[in-house]
């Protein structure tokens, strides 16, 4: 059988999407599916009627069993956690056309982290990948009522924090532009007048680059934040260059610093004032961007 006609090829959009709204991570989601390719070849199918719904459940169960030992890595994280930015927002998207199929959004990434395992398995699996309840009973090992609950309290938190309608790209290209502009100038009170009162800054360095060790709260702060950053790059003389990508389905912008990739940085949007800062400078983090990247020259 050739690696393309594979089951886990076939089916791979599904479960890698599956996998990096679980995890956060591609890289972990990689070795998921990797995990999941050998214990397919081992297992017994005798009784396998859906082959997809067999890898799914397959690759749920795994990803529980990493979110156990994500979590207590995350206890002694170095400052703010935030998921893996990523390009190719279609390569983890479902064929189904329900309504979060294509948000692969950081916000909505940070709420799925504040769930639990099984609400977060429950939800993904039912409302973004279209499984019935009663597949995904099988799955968690739960009744088809308890998964129902645990859909339930996850929609009403995904709800609660998601905005109702996202902003247009047209709308984030022009705020970043004007970012851009605000933290080129020094000009604090330009760069604060974009910025939503409540605004917040997270800054994910990992511990392994500098960054800010807790969310940065209110616009003044915020401004003052980037403003300051930009000072430091400036005192060090680096060779700085900017690209526009879409990151995680929104454009975004990749920060490089003497000809490296130093930082992603995307942005939501309320009331057409940034609300919400992301920062990714963890190098273990810009790998998956990286390799892109360099896939695209």
């Amino acid at each position: 059988m050739k690696d393309t006609d594979h089951p886990i090829a076939l089916h791979r959009k599904r479960l890698l999407g599956l996998a990096y709204r679980m995890l956060g991570s591609i890289v972990d989601s990689e070795d998921v599916l990797q995990d999941a390719y050998l214990r397919f070849a081992s297992a017994d199918r005798s009784d396998v009627r859906s082959t997809e719904a067999f890898l799914t459940t397959m690759v749920t169960r795994l990803c529980l069993d990493r979110l156990k030992s994500a979590r207590v890595r995350r206890e002694v994280y170095v400052g703010p956690w935030l998921p893996e930015p990523v390009l190719d927002v279609d390569a983890l998207s479902p064929e189904t056309a329900v309504e979060l199929a294509d948000d692969l959004s950081f916000a909505l990434m940070l709420t799925l982290e504040r769930l639990s395992g099984a609400e977060r398995a429950a939800f993904l699996l039912h409302d973004v990948f279209d499984t019935p309840f009663s597949e995904i009973a099988v799955t968690l090992g739960k009744s088809e009522a308890a998964c129902r609950q645990l859909a339930a309290r996850a929609r009403k938190a995904v709800r609660k924090e998601r905005p109702v309608e996202a902003a247009p790209n047209s709308e984030h290209q022009q705020l970043l532009a004007s970012f851009l502009g605000a933290c080129g100038s020094g000009d604090v009170s330009q760069l604060r007048m974009l910025l939503a009162e409540d605004a917040i800054v997270y800054a994910d360095g990992g511990g392994v680059k500098t960054s800010a060790i807790n969310p940065i709260y209110g616009a003044d702060k915020s401004a003052r934040f980037f403003i300051g950053l930009l000072r430091k790059s400036m005192a060090r003389d680096a060779e700085t260059d900017i690209a526009f990508e879409m990151i995680n389905g929104v454009p975004g912008i990749l920060l490089y610093l003497d000809g490296e990739l130093d930082q992603s940085l995307s942005i939501d949007i309320r009331d057409g004032k940034i609300a919400a800062i992301y920062v990714v400078r963890n190098p273990e983090k810009l790998g998956a961007v990286a390799a892109k990247l360099d896939h695209r020259r």
